[in-house]
């Protein structure tokens, strides 16, 4: 018989700015008691941490897990899986699956669906449309985890281009708005101007930005926080892209602000100078921009410019990204690494473990209201994750957990190690093996 009750001992908790040598009991799948030393009775299994660091679990607000409709590319089983060796024990699903989650209907369909599934907590977005007003409007707390509006047209056909239906959205919708903002009238302009310019030739990967511009993207993001700013409605603008965009946004709390922004992994990581190697792979929308744009953001992300960091994980299969450009699809799969890429920040000097605790668990929680996870706290859920600085981790072919099965981070050595994951205060995955069936459940908001 498995015991009821877990303590984490001599753990480095990382946790509300500041970092503390303390144990952890964990019961019930919540945490009981935070101390320097904790009564431990034979009933408890314990685990101890060594020295290493102790996180609460990301909780990743934008990802694509492709359930229902597109499970060739992945699922919630597989992605969720990918998930926990992240560290990631928490996500929100986009809408743009098939069909499309635009009704209330096919929203309580995706939870079905889901139960049973996830390895980690789960929570979905109600996708908006030009003509969904009434579904968004009868949103109960708790329903969705916001309304997501594809202000420019990505993967998936659910761009909102009529200025009327964008009005009753940001005026009447009773939960978060977030937003991919990119102007779709001046890219497919950009596009016909490369198709002009290069004729029969190919046009080359490293266009991409160009044609996904910077204008493209402040166009679109000044329209939604110009919006938001009328209506008074609570704004979340997803994957930042641009040094110019950042200027929309106040460098302060993210408690004192209605309209938060967020930044996602591969625009931290990559530059406009990694398309000759990458090529398609690295084809995502927003696109990956300049050097410049790359630092500019983390700038911003230190300064409070940006309030989370995501991984908007977007699998595809390898043939259909090998596709030549521009008719291969946008997106990568992030999810089992974004932790160990924002590690490679720490390790540069570039981030504190608070910070990324902050933007990746904290923010995240309390931007959309998520109930009793997001923080290590007593009764609060135990997911949590624990991570070795000093131990390097191999990505190989055979290591990854994606239905996809690639990676662009294949035969890169990061210099961090997910060593265990706690999913609602179970261990889920343990060195390198996911331990159990799924035990995900969904969130709670408040």
């Amino acid at each position: 018989m498995s015991k009821q009750s877990i303590a984490i001992i001599n753990a480095k908790v990382v946790n509300e700015g500041s970092i503390n040598q303390q144990d952890i009991l964990i019961d019930n799948g919540r945490i009981k008691q935070i101390d320097n030393q904790i009564k431990i009775d034979s009933n408890t299994e314990v685990i101890d941490a060594d020295g290493q660091y102790l996180l609460p679990g990301l909780i990743d607000d934008q990802v694509h897990f492709r359930e229902p409709g597109l499970t060739h590319k992945g699922g919630i089983l597989s992605e969720s899986a990918a998930a926990v060796a992240g560290g990631v024990t928490s996500f929100m699903d986009m809408p743009n699956v098939n069909p499309p989650t635009v009704t209330r209907d096919l929203l309580a369909q995706k939870y079905l669906l889901a139960e049973g599934k996830a390895h980690a907590n789960y929570a979905f977005y109600l996708g908006a449309t030009n003509n969904n007003i009434e579904e968004i409007r009868h949103l109960k707390t708790g329903e969705a985890c916001g309304v997501k509006v594809f202000m420019g047209a990505s993967t998936g056909n659910m761009l909102v281009d009529n200025d009327d239906a964008l009005e009753r959205i940001f005026s009447d919708s009773p939960v978060l708005i977030a937003t991919h903002c990119e102007d779709t009238p001046l890219i497919k302009k950009n596009l016909e101007l490369m198709r002009e310019q290069y004729g029969d030739l190919p046009i080359p990967v490293s266009e991409h930005p160009n044609i996904r511009s910077v204008e493209a993207c402040y166009k679109s993001s000044s329209k939604a926080v110009a919006l938001a700013k009328k209506f008074g409605s609570k704004l979340h603008v997803l994957h930042l892209t641009t040094a110019k965009e950042l200027s929309l946004f106040e460098n302060k709390d993210h408690r004192e602000k209605n309209i938060t922004a967020e930044v996602c992994v591969h625009h931290l990581y990559f530059n406009d100078t990694d398309y000759d190697e990458f090529q398609q792979l690295i084809v995502c929308n927003p696109a990956i921009k300049t050097q410049s744009d790359q630092v500019a953001l983390m700038e911003s992300l230190n300064n409070s410019g940006l309030d989370v960091i995501a991984t908007d994980h977007a699998p595809h299969t390898f043939e259909e990204k090998k596709k030549t450009y521009p008719d291969c699809p946008s997106g990568l799969p992030l999810v089992q690494h974004s932790l160990l890429l924002l590690l490679e920040f720490f390790h540069q000097g570039q981030l504190t473990l608070e910070t990324i605790v902050a933007k990746t668990s904290h923010n995240v929680a309390e931007i959309y209201g998520i109930k009793d996870r997001g923080f290590i706290r007593e009764d609060y859920w135990a997911d949590l994750v624990l991570v070795n600085l000093d131990s390097k981790t191999n990505v190989s072919e055979e290591s990854i957990l994606y239905e996809c099965s690639w990676s662009p981070f294949v035969n890169k050595t990061f210099n961090s190690m997910i060593n265990k994951t706690f999913v609602n205060g179970q261990l889920v995955y343990n060195e390198g093996n996911i331990l159990r069936e799924p035990s995900g459940i969904r969130l709670d908001f408040e």
